[in-house]
């Protein structure tokens, strides 16, 4: 799992081979133009765009495209931040309707710069989901709200299907990959979910590859599952270009495979780890388990 910094190391054979995927499907694109929407899949450089979007799926990105912290492993643009449309939030549920999802996920840039952090926005996005889609269920993978209890509450109370945030990376690492964020308020946040509204279920995923060692990786997955986190992902770090944080190794599926199987094993109730896996690739198989396994 250790190894040295490397610019560009070579990717292994599996990861090239599933890196292979369906070309963009120009339907997902129209409707996206057609509401001017922003999607995750464009701006950060998902490797599964293709796929997903070739399935009719994608992620919208709300509040617009600049994000507002400095983390070297993302490729979403640090610039200054757009102004909030106040159409989004239904241009959100038209879009979705007109795709015919059964599952959507929603998730934003960080926006320090708002009062609450956007948090009325995804609120708002929520409520006007439920009103012209009510059968499709909702996964929202929101910012830390720099630790404001009723940011996060205004998202809580719209009472989304599941409330994702992830952690990223392990909390040795912070400093180098994401300086601005806090670990432990990220895990106060997602603790805070709970206590709030226990019926939610709670989500976080980080990456793996960027130098992290297995036990500082076994003792996050504790932390998670310590404040009640129900689902988790776990995914190989891609560099997006050499001004990001570099690649310390690729990390085998016979590792992951491990990492899923102590997940399983110390309580978390949906598991996706893999070399591709991001936080909402197919998201919506994992709360179609879970919504069976609660009923």
């Amino acid at each position: 799992m250790e190894g040295k910094v490397l610019t560009y190391i070579k990717k292994p054979d599996w990861l090239k081979k599933d890196l292979k995927r369906a070309a963009v499907s120009g339907p997902v694109n129209a409707v996206l133009a057609g509401y001017s929407l922003n999607t995750v899949c464009n701006e950060a450089g998902c490797p599964n765009k293709g796929e997903c979007f070739s399935r009719g799926t994608a992620t919208f990105l709300i509040m617009g495209k600049n994000c507002t912290r400095n983390c070297r492993f993302c490729k979403i643009t640090k610039a200054a931040p757009e102004e909030l449309n106040p159409r989004e939030p239904l241009n959100i549920a038209k879009a979705i309707q007109e795709m015919n999802l059964k599952h959507t996920v929603i998730t934003s840039v960080t926006r320090d710069d708002l009062p609450d952090g956007g948090a009325g926005h995804f609120a708002n996005t929520i409520f006007e989901i439920r009103k012209l889609c009510p059968d499709v269920t909702i996964e929202v993978l929101i910012p830390d709200f720099k630790g404001d209890y009723e940011a996060l509450k205004k998202v809580v109370d719209a009472n989304p299907d599941i409330i994702n945030h992830n952690v990223e990376t392990v909390p040795g690492l912070y400093n180098a990959v994401r300086p601005t964020a806090v670990f432990e308020r990220s895990l106060e946040l997602l603790r805070r979910v709970k206590e709030i509204n226990g019926n939610l279920f709670t989500k976080s995923g980080f990456m793996v590859g960027l130098g992290e060692k297995e036990e500082e990786v076994i003792a996050l997955l504790y932390a998670l599952r310590g404040v009640g986190c129900d689902i988790v992902t776990i995914g190989q770090y891609l560099q997006p270009s050499r001004e990001h944080y570099e690649v310390v190794a690729y990390i085998h599926p016979d590792q992951f495979q491990k990492y899923e199987e102590f997940a399983q094993k110390i309580g978390f109730q949906y598991v996706a780890s893999g070399p591709l896996v991001r936080s909402s690739y197919h998201a919506e198989d994992g709360f179609s388990y879970l919504k069976k396994v609660k009923i």
